[in-house]
């Protein structure tokens, strides 16, 4: 989905985001990654949160997986690209290779659905996505997910990846404002428990029913 600068990005080169109207952003490839370059006081407040066996969506390079793992929690990530996915399991994190819209183990047992990182805006679709999530959970399941707080509304654009030497083809992507919480997790059949403002980043908690 993301294209083969994505998998460049992981090995180190640098790249960037390009929106559709011109404008540029980091790639945060150092904090998917952890180690020096992960936002630390997020990611043991997420892993903290998780309860009971979790599933990462668009885990990436898994980083909250293994942390989870560490933790003795049964976790899983799910990413497309096998970059991420070899560099996790080199590392001894499980991970799937495959697409978060395919076919998924587990559906309607996973205590914890994560999607952090703004993985919701996966495939310009954050509906979908959810529903997606919806159905992976049991009973009284949550799911995780990190939305933007400076941020109001859902839009869908596309965005490609640039380097030095290369540009990437375009792809859809969603960015999810925190004020649509609430509408995005009774569309997708589930409920807002809470919102929780780590640092300077949300996460919503979307429940099941119990």
């Amino acid at each position: 989905m993301l294209g083969q600068l994505y998998e460049r990005a992981l090995g180190g080169e640098g790249c960037w985001i390009r929106d559709a109207r011109g404008g540029v952003s980091d790639l945060p490839v150092a904090q998917w990654l952890g180690g020096h370059g992960a936002d630390e006081p997020f990611d043991t407040a997420v892993i903290a949160m998780c309860d009971g066996p979790t599933i990462e969506l668009g885990c990436g390079p898994a980083r909250l997986v293994a942390g989870l793992v560490r933790r003795g929690i049964p976790a899983l990530g799910v990413d497309q690209s096998a970059t991420a996915v070899g560099l996790a399991r080199r590392r001894g994190t499980p991970v799937l290779h495959g697409d978060v819209f395919g076919p998924l183990p587990g559906v309607g047992q996973w205590a914890t659905v994560l999607l952090a990182d703004g993985t919701v805006g996966l495939g310009g679709d954050p509906q979908r996505l959810l529903g997606v999530a919806a159905q992976l959970l049991r009973r009284g399941g949550r799911c995780l997910v990190e939305l933007d707080p400076t941020f109001t509304g859902v839009v869908t654009s596309r965005i490609r990846l640039e380097s030095s030497d290369a540009i990437g083809e375009w792809f859809p992507w969603a960015r999810v404002g925190a004020d649509s919480a609430a509408l995005l997790a009774e569309q997708a059949g589930l409920t807002l428990a809470g919102l929780h403002r780590l640092g300077t980043r949300v996460v919503a908690s979307l429940a099941a029913v119990p």
